[in-house]
């Protein structure tokens, strides 16, 4: 009898010492709660000046498999790359407004010259698949805050130097900046 208190005391420790173990890394798939409060969910600029990430809903944070939601600012002048992902992503724009560069020419040898979209607050676009695209925070007197969904997590992201840089010659970056302390695998470019 004592042999066996002792043998289910060490494998409750085992277990909640695991527990504890996992659930103290960023890295750990863990499952989302059902209400969160996104004032205290982490935030970072991974190191690009005037971006404010928080993944609000993620892949490889929390095991989601179809969809990712992040929440992002850009300062005024702030811009993501010239860059096309191999999935689908809808944005949502809670402030400020910007200009939307597309470049639905994932057919021809580079994106070419983008169209220009105004974006404000409450409106919402898509980018399609694999079309190149760049928001850009054109307001220089308020920040542009949106919220963004991706199909396909996580991002597989082509970064471009300009319009005119063949498809080929695009950069991989994958993981992504707030997917690499935690990624493993190795990519494949779905073009």
């Amino acid at each position: 009898m004592v042999l066996e208190c002792s043998c289910v005391k060490l494998m409750l420790f085992i277990s909640f010492s695991a527990i504890a173990l996992a659930s103290s890394s960023p890295c750990s798939i863990t499952e989302l709660p059902l209400v969160r409060n996104i004032s205290e969910i982490p935030q970072d600029n991974y190191g690009r000046p005037g971006l404010s990430h928080i993944t609000v809903a993620g892949s490889i944070l929390h095991g989601l498999k179809e969809v990712e939601v992040w929440l992002q600012t850009f300062s005024p002048g702030t811009r993501t790359p010239i860059h096309r992902h191999s999935c689908e992503e809808v944005f949502i724009v809670l402030k400020g407004s910007g200009t939307l560069y597309l470049a639905s020419n994932s057919h021809g040898k580079c994106p070419g010259q983008p169209q220009e979209h105004f974006v404000f607050p409450n409106s919402t676009f898509h980018i399609p698949l694999n079309d190149a695209h760049q928001l850009w925070n054109t307001n220089e007197h308020e920040d542009l805050q949106v919220l963004v969904i991706i199909s396909r997590p996580p991002v597989k992201v082509f970064i471009y130097d300009d319009w005119s840089m063949p498809h080929i010659a695009a950069r991989l970056k994958f993981p992504y900046y707030w997917d690499e302390h935690c990624y493993q695998d190795t990519p494949k470019d779905e073009l």
